[in-house]
């Protein structure tokens, strides 16, 4: 399970680190692709199969919508390759799409990491937690 909320920065030349904890359980050569609301998304290999990948089969080849969202999905994922200091290069498509400057935030979302610019993290999760945590209910959390 991946949980908790870690800041980093990135170097010069655009890399990061993913903190310890996460890395764990993300394993080598982990999926990265954009995701919602501006952030990045990072799944092992077996959950982006799960959650992803698999899907296709039940998406019909006309159906375009869904062919597209699946299309666009795919076209930004990259295998995470560490190099000798363990650190990982963000290509720039995706640095731009999630916004990532210097600071960055990762925050663990159950079966994936989220990697955010820290300022869009910040105007995220700002807010009055109790009015969204009535919205759990509905999730029977």
């Amino acid at each position: 399970m991946l949980i908790g909320t870690y800041k980093h920065s990135i170097d010069e030349k655009k890399r990061m680190r993913v903190p310890a904890k996460l890395k764990a359980s993300l394993g080598s050569g982990f999926i990265i692709t954009k995701g919602s609301d501006n952030c990045l998304f990072a799944f092992t290999k077996e959950d982006f199969e799960e959650s992803v990948v698999s899907k296709i089969k039940n998406v019909a080849m006309f159906d375009s919508a869904n062919q597209k969202s699946l299309r666009l999905l795919l076209a930004s994922a990259f295998e995470a390759e560490e190099d000798n200091q363990g650190r990982i290069l963000i290509p720039q498509e995706l640095r731009d799409y999630a916004k990532i400057k210097k600071q960055i935030v990762f925050i663990g979302a159950g079966n994936r990491v989220e990697i955010w610019a820290e300022e869009v993290w910040e105007d995220y999760s700002t807010g009055d937690f109790d009015s969204l945590a009535s919205d759990l209910a509905n999730l029977g959390v």
